[in-house]
């Protein structure tokens, strides 16, 4: 039975890196780190096997929405609710946790963990998950059933190797240690302290650029009605701000190498809301997604584009060039995903990217 939880494991875990996904190996370290500090002293290694398996449980729902769903708007609104949510975390800690118990507690392994060890694994891998979640600009659906609202502090991006590596690195050296020395303990703490202090650090960001912009906003007398602020995707110094007024939108970023506290270039977007009805179920669904944040291009033929504009865009020549992008058509009743015929980031764009990060 433990040789087939431990195939199972390597099947999610190979699955998880085969979509080339940072923000899954993520979770997979801080899961193995909880898994090491509800089980390692007993275990060893094996505690972070079975740490990141828990770890990686939530972000299987995006497997699951294809199971229930056929059109790729709710396969998209499935993802971080309800399996991302505090009751999962409660009912998957005692499900998970009794289960894996039953499959390791035999031979000569029995006796030598608890029910109450594999709980409190499960629910520190399957809580700090979604918690990780909700400092990305994402959003995650804590309360799910319950409420629908989602939880995004915007102070990280999805994939930020600053907040990866330096964890990766000490939950890799801690693995050869013996479980019971104290080195192992110390690796543990070292690597969940660095990755925490950076968090802090994040937030401490976030609050200045929040000032950066709401300053620049109104010294450009833009007279908006909210606006919200991230960094861009795999770092913490260039960021990225959206603005909402009546009709339009403004955008621009902020670089913390900048050496002025001001948004220089704003590119106004208009919103062209009016392309669809207000009661549209499917445009509404998107719109909640992108937490209002959105702008539509009519393409003809009755194709639209929906543009997430939480996302930067890195075309210099085209800030419609939105990165989180959907090309749609009406099909009877609902809206579906065409396959997407937009221009893909150039080398141009990333060098762009990589210039403004630096400063100006």
């Amino acid at each position: 039975m433990l040789r087939f939880c431990v195939e199972v494991s390597k099947s999610i875990l190979l699955c998880t890196f085969a979509n080339l996904k940072m923000d899954s190996l993520t979770q997979i370290v801080l899961g193995a780190a909880c898994g090491e500090a509800a089980l390692g002293k007993k275990i060893g290694n094996k505690a972070l096997l079975f740490g990141a398996i828990g770890g990686t449980i939530p972000d299987l729902d995006v497997f699951v929405g294809r199971w229930i769903y056929s059109n790729e708007i709710d396969i998209m609104a499935f993802h971080r609710g309800f399996m991302h949510s505090i009751l999962f975390t409660i009912i998957g800690a005692f499900v998970f946790g009794w289960l894996f118990y039953k499959l390791y507690n035999t031979g000569k392994r029995k006796q030598t963990t608890t029910q109450k060890d594999w709980i409190w694994l499960f629910f520190l891998s399957l809580f700090t998950h979604p918690i990780l979640d909700s400092f990305t600009p994402y959003g995650t659906q804590l309360f799910a059933p319950f409420s629908n609202y989602r939880v995004a502090i915007n102070n990280i991006s999805v994939v930020d190797p600053i907040y990866t590596i330096p964890f990766l690195i000490c939950m890799i050296v801690l693995m050869f240690y013996r479980r019971n020395t104290s080195k192992r303990r110390i690796w543990l703490k070292l690597g969940v302290g660095i990755s925490s202090a950076y968090i802090l650090l994040t937030l401490v960001n976030k609050v200045y650029i929040n000032s950066v912009y709401q300053s620049s906003l109104k010294e450009e007398g833009i007279a908006y009605s909210r606006f919200q602020t991230q960094p861009s995707v795999l770092n913490n110094v260039l960021w990225y701000g959206v603005a909402e007024t009546e009709t339009d939108y403004y955008v621009g970023f902020y670089s913390l190498l900048d050496s002025f506290s001001k948004v220089k270039t704003w590119n106004k977007l208009p919103k062209n809301h009016q392309l669809v009805t207000t009661d549209d179920k499917d445009i509404n669904t998107l719109a909640w997604f992108s937490s209002g944040y959105y702008n539509l291009i009519d393409k003809g033929e009755g194709v639209i584009r929906y543009n997430d504009l939480r996302y930067p865009s890195f075309d210099k020549k085209d800030p419609n060039n939105a990165i989180f992008s959907f090309t749609l058509k009406k099909e009877g009743e609902r809206w579906v995903v065409l396959p997407f015929e937009g221009k893909p980031p150039s080398s141009e764009d990333f060098l762009y990217f990589w210039e403004r990060m630096k400063g100006e």
